[in-house]
């Protein structure tokens, strides 16, 4: 298991950008495969149905492009680890513009190829420091992507949980999800009582009291990647995780449960 973070965490640009076309293309290649009934179905995230929440996929996809298309920021406003708390005043904007999207795009198929197409060919060119005019924040070209791992991930996750279906998850891209909300946690409760691991991917300390200098830690978290990013993200509470034993928590500022979800 790797090490405690102790700086902040570096990604490299060439590995996210083919962990998002990779994970993109699985989310494509499974969103094919469901059935009229099937894309009828609630996609248990407000009253999206599965056909809104895979159209709501390609829009997390297509900010990239449309971004890279509008004039560049004069400065960055977000770091990397300030996005997964930006994102909750935009909810009510991003359901509007999903329901339009699933209305004017019944061919999904079409619809995934065409935002694809565009990203592949707006990444050719754009350099990883290239400022982008995200709503939530003018951020780098590289650390935006990052960000897109996050939302791939979760909704692919999100699919599965709906459907039954088995769309896989690229390695790449559940690491930098895991790693990025893992360390948003360190931002939200700072300190280093508490270490959080998620093996193979990240481990963290968090939360103010005494610091350990070696051996076992005395307040420990453990958890696989995906319950953490539901976690994280509000799509399992904390109680109901312990109650299912997806979760190992020792030590008396063990409990997360006051500090989660990190993003909804």
């Amino acid at each position: 298991m790797p090490p405690a973070r102790k700086r902040t965490r570096t990604y490299d640009p060439a590995k996210i950008r083919v962990a998002v076309l990779a994970q993109f293309g699985n989310v494509r290649q499974g969103v094919y495969t469901l059935s009229e009934e099937q894309l009828a179905r609630p996609a248990r995230l407000g009253d999206w149905s599965v056909r809104e929440l895979a159209a709501h996929i390609t829009m997390a996809v297509e900010t990239v492009s449309r971004n890279l298309d509008r004039p560049e920021p004069g400065t960055k406003e977000l770091a990397l680890l300030d996005w997964p708390f930006a994102t909750a005043d935009r909810a009510g904007d991003i359901a509007d513009g999903t329901r339009e999207l699933a209305t004017d795009n019944p061919d999904l198929d079409a619809l995934y190829a065409r935002t694809g197409q565009r990203l592949i060919e707006r990444l050719l060119t754009a350099p990883d420091d290239r400022l982008l005019a995200a709503r939530t924040g003018a951020m780098t070209l590289a650390d935006y992507l990052v960000t897109r791992t996050v939302e791939l991930v979760v909704h692919t996750d999100d699919l599965n949980r709906a459907t039954g279906a088995d769309i896989p998850l690229d390695r790449q891209a559940l690491a930098a999800c895991t790693r990025l909300l893992a360390d948003a946690l360190a931002v939200k409760a700072p300190g280093a009582s508490t270490e959080v691991r998620i093996p193979p991917y990240a481990v963290v300390q968090c939360v103010e009291g005494p610091r350990h200098t070696r051996g076992t830690p005395p307040n420990v978290v453990e958890t696989d990647p995906l319950t953490w990013i539901r976690l994280a993200t509000g799509r399992t509470e904390w109680k109901t995780a312990l109650d299912e034993a997806k979760v190992s928590a020792s030590g008396e500022r063990a409990d997360l449960g006051g500090l989660l979800p990190l993003m909804g």
